[in-house]
């Protein structure tokens, strides 16, 4: 059991590098077709295709991350205002809602995924490209969200501190 949670924080660290040199990637295909464009030249079709691409992949890899790491967006008015015993209770209900969006977000995903597979779809556009390479995104991803909100459900920590403001 141990090597599998240590396979899935390894697949889970190298998703979240992934999407940190993906953003990389689009400053670096920006300032490219920018300069491209203002010297006159037309920019290459893959130029823009990977930007676009890289901004939907960047948030879809990096998303489970920022869930381990409670930097995703959340508002900690309520929470705040709350006695202890009740913070907690309201925290894992909401930790469990995620799980339970997050999990039938996977499911649709998966099923969207065997769909574009089946009948061949590709993304037509500068280039062909299997749909279902882009749509793997969502399984995968959703699935992970789900693990990583199962944590603040199950676990030690809470996915809300209880304290209203920036605290950093």
């Amino acid at each position: 059991m141990k090597r599998l949670v240590q396979l899935y924080d390894l697949i889970l660290t190298g998703m979240a590098l992934l999407a940190g040199g993906l953003l990389v990637w689009l400053m670096v295909s920006i300032l490219i077709s920018v300069t491209m464009r203002n010297l006159g030249l037309q920019p290459f079709a893959w130029l823009f295709l990977s930007g676009e691409y890289g901004l939907f992949y960047l948030t879809m890899l990096g998303a489970p991350w920022l869930v381990r790491e409670r930097g995703h967006v959340h508002v900690e008015l309520v929470t705040a205002m709350l006695p202890r015993p009740a913070q907690r209770l309201l925290s894992r209900l909401v930790a469990l809602a995620c799980v339970g969006l997050c999990a039938l977000l996977a499911w649709k995903g998966l099923d969207l995924v065997q769909q574009n597979y089946a009948r061949s779809d590709y993304d037509v556009r500068a280039y062909f490209t299997p749909k279902w390479l882009l749509t793997i995104a969502f399984p995968v991803s959703f699935g992970m969200m789900a693990v990583e909100f199962a944590r603040f459900v199950f676990g030690r920590q809470l996915m809300h501190s209880g304290e209203a403001g920036i605290h950093e």
